[in-house]
Formats: C-alpha cells, structure tokens, sequence
C-alpha cells in the first residue's frame, strides 16, 4: 500500500480514539458526574485496532505493545457490561 492510504489509516484510528473522549464527554455532561458510558469502549477497541494496524506497518514497538495492551482492556470491560446484562436479565426473569 501507498504512504498515504496508510496514514489515511493511522488517522481514522486516531479519530476513533479521540471519538470516545467525545462520548464520555457528552455522557458526563447529561448526567452532571462522571460516566463511562459502553460506546466509549466501542470506539476505544475500534480506534486500538486500527492504530495496532497502523504500528505493527509501522514497526513501531513502543506503539504495538501499547496498542495491544489497551485492546485487551477494552475487550475485558464490554466483557464485564455484557455479563452484568446478562445476569440482571436472567434475575428478572
């Protein structure tokens, strides 16, 4: 691939993360206190693996190890929403 279309990738990765400060933002300010809301771990694990696309071309360790770690973490907290979910469902029902 081209310079350009891989900096085009690095970018939309980097949008990505920045996009869950933007709904964390937002979610904060409906709520007038600090929240977390699920999206900011969608964008988070979007924008992570794009930029781990983006650094492993890039050969960049520092960023790779980095990128791979925050994936982890991500993936763990939507671990934990969806099995609350799932609990708070099956005591309802």
């Amino acid at each position: 691939m081209s310079e350009k279309i891989w900096v085009g990738i690095g970018l939309s990765g980097q949008f990505f993360f920045t996009m869950r400060f933007v709904v964390q933002w937002i979610a904060t300010e409906r709520n007038r206190r600090s929240v977390i809301p699920e999206s900011f771990w969608y964008f988070s694990i979007f924008g992570s693996l794009i930029l781990l696309v983006y650094s492993l071309y890039r050969k960049d360790p520092v960023f790779i190890l980095g990128q791979a770690f925050g994936t982890t973490v991500y993936l763990r907290n939507l671990f934990f929403i969806h099995k609350e979910k799932k609990d708070v469902s099956c005591a309802t029902s």
